[in-house]
């Protein structure tokens, strides 16, 4: 694709397509097929294919979007809201966390990661000086605790009750 501004149209069927294949991956999962999610879109492969040249040029695009979304989040969040954003988030979209994983698909996403993780080290940092978190909580323990309630989303079972009673254990560990 070239660096030209995309047209009004084709800014429309590149949401179109970004919004059907985070349906369809939500339902079937990474396997899912780009034809599956042309057909979603309501448009031909080849439109897909404009837009996204390989099937994980897609998956890349809508990690990268989710990622930026949660970025944007830790504005207003603290670390426990954020903490909570992300888990709802892995347990909405499980292909997700599965691309995060590296669960069978190669996307190309190390900087968005790290720049979450420097969010979540951010954050960490303001709730340690307003006393919400302990002195002695480190960032790859929140990190390795985040990542373990997140694969919990992969796994059937994972109700909203037992979500939030999750949490409630993870935060009473980090909690002053």
């Amino acid at each position: 694709m070239s660096s030209r501004p995309l047209r009004a149209d084709a800014r429309r069927n590149r949401a179109r397509i970004l919004a059907a294949a985070e349906e369809v991956f939500a339902a079937r999962g990474a396997a899912a097929s780009t034809e599956e999610v042309a057909a979603a879109a309501g448009v031909a492969i080849g439109t897909v294919f404009r837009h996204f040249p390989t099937k994980q040029d897609l998956l890349s695009a809508i990690l990268k979007d989710v990622l930026a979304e949660l970025d944007a989040a830790a504005a207003t969040d603290d670390l426990f809201a954020f903490f909570s954003r992300v888990v709802t988030v892995a347990a909405e979209k499980k292909f997700v966390v599965a691309l995060l994983a590296g669960h069978g698909v190669e996307v190309e996403v190390a900087g968005a990661v790290q720049a979450l993780a420097d969010t979540i080290g951010g954050l960490l940092r303001e709730a340690k000086e307003a006393g919400q978190v302990r002195d002695g909580v480190q960032l790859d323990e929140v990190l390795a605790l985040l990542t373990a309630a997140g694969q919990g989303a992969l796994h059937g079972g994972w109700s909203l009750d037992l979500r939030s009673r999750t949490l409630e254990v993870i935060f009473a560990g980090l909690r002053r």
